[in-house]
């Protein structure tokens, strides 16, 4: 029997979750290994560095990072501000990854995890075996790594949802790539803007991105006349469709309902019900939406697809995983982060029990632990990785445990909420928040993007 306690865990990403994941592993007595695939901490966080999250920065700091950054003389930021993406990723992600030095290695894709010399088939002796992570470097040399433990904290920021209503690319979607975005756009870019200036965008989605783009899109046509975006939703529009609004235990998220809200009443966004992309066409130099029933939309310059996002699990393939079958998140888990039924401030704090899987020792955390559902706040994958560390390292009272509370988001339940394939926090991970973002001379307007 090969010994795997002296082996490292690794832990796959280094954004807020699989930071903080190091940080209790190493809290704990035991060694982190963190591969990012990126050139620095918090890639995917700096895809979205324009727009501020849902929480204060009181939210979204790892009680246990933050004691291994005191020594560093790190500076906590003002616990009631909301930090943008940019800031995130800059004042705590990157410092943290400092503390943690030569743990951090960048520029590693991870390209499979399996045990040592069985595939997914074979059951002899297979939990006495220790991991091999298989990684490739920025220069293509392949290495293996040899783990006792792995947590997959990589997000899902990398593999957004197509356009089509089935769940698959809609017909002619990538051959309009050059039209489509898959992200909330950054309108403080001159070149992005003058894409979406006195231009018609069809806003797919209906999410807190979705919110985001059509507030982005009102403040520009206040400077861009013309400007004008055309809200695509696969359901009605009810009560709850903008969220919990003043109910909302986190203020900036029910904001941002309240400014996609705004946008539609003042006639910058107008909003198509019941519409499931079939086929995407082109019309000259626009776009041509066509429904699964045949109906045909007005043409449009562009579009901002935003239907959620999708774990991305084929370098896990060799792996026994027991996922829900409809939301690819652990089968334990998938009950309580239903988007049907759950928001953000809905779902009960959970730990190591509902996030193991048939393959011992391997966990899917963060955003990359709910699947398909996008209802996702940093705090949870903090007490996610807080109670896998203390399992691992055999304080299984500490791993069951629960210490987190979340606030309510005022919208629990109702069929309204989501679209079937709902519109996912951008940035690998979490519920965003609202802020204020001034572009040009107009006001101030609410937006968010992934974060938490």
């Amino acid at each position: 029997m090969r010994t795997t306690t002296a082996l490292p865990v690794v832990v796959i990403g280094a954004g807020p979750i699989g930071l903080a994941a190091a940080s209790q592993l190493l809290q704990r007595g035991l060694e982190p290994l963190v591969l990012e695939s990126g050139d620095s901490a918090g890639s995917a966080v700096r895809e979205w560095g324009h727009v501020r999250l849902f929480s204060t920065w009181s939210e979204v700091v790892d009680p246990t990072a933050e004691k291994l950054l005191a020594p560093t003389g790190w500076v906590r930021p003002d616990g009631a501000g909301y930090p943008s993406g940019a800031e995130w990723a800059e004042r705590y992600l990157q410092p943290l990854a400092g503390a943690l030095g030569d743990r951090v290695r960048y520029g590693v894709r991870v390209s499979g995890v399996s045990r040592a010399g069985r595939d997914r088939v074979v059951d002899a002796d297979r939990e006495a075996q220790p991991f091999t992570v298989h990684v490739t470097g920025s220069g293509g040399a392949e290495e293996r790594i040899t783990a006792r433990a792995v947590i997959d904290a990589s997000g899902t920021w990398s593999t957004p949802s197509p356009l089509g209503g089935d769940g698959l690319p809609a017909l002619g979607e990538r051959a309009a790539a050059d039209r489509i975005a898959y992200r909330v756009p950054d309108l403080a870019d001159p070149t992005v803007r003058a894409r979406y200036a006195g231009k018609r965008t069809a806003v797919i989605g209906s999410g807190a991105s979705a919110f985001t783009a059509l507030a982005y899109l009102a403040e520009l046509a206040a400077d861009a006349p013309g400007t004008h975006a055309v809200w695509i939703l696969r359901r009605g529009i009810s009560g709850s469709t903008f969220g919990g609004g003043d109910a909302d235990q986190l203020p900036a998220r029910g904001a941002l309902g309240l400014r996609a809200k705004a946008a539609v009443e003042a006639g910058h966004a107008s909003a198509v019900t019941g519409f499931r992309t079939s086929a995407v066409e082109r019309d000259g130099e626009r776009l041509v939406l066509i429904g699964e029933d045949g109906t045909r939309l007005e043409p449009v310059d562009g579009i901002i697809g935003l239907t959620g996002l999708r774990p991305d699990l084929s370098f896990v393939d060799e792996l026994r995983l027991g996922l829900d079958e409809r939301l690819q998140a652990p089968a334990a888990l998938a009950s309580l982060i239903d988007p049907n039924v759950h928001s953000c401030g809905t779902v009960y704090p959970h730990g190591v029990k509902e996030l193991s899987h048939p393959e011992a020792g391997f966990y899917l955390v963060g955003m990359k632990s709910y699947g398909r559902a996008p209802t996702f706040l940093a705090m949870t994958g903090y007490e996610q990785v807080r109670s896998i560390a203390a399992a691992l390292a055999g304080d299984h009272e500490a791993a069951e445990r629960v210490e987190l509370t979340l606030p309510e988001t005022g919208v629990c339940g109702g069929a309204g909420l989501f679209d079937e394939a709902p519109a996912a926090t951008d940035g690998g991970g979490c519920c965003s928040a609202p802020s204020t973002l001034r572009i040009g001379s107009a006001a101030p307007v609410a937006v968010a993007a992934g974060g938490c």
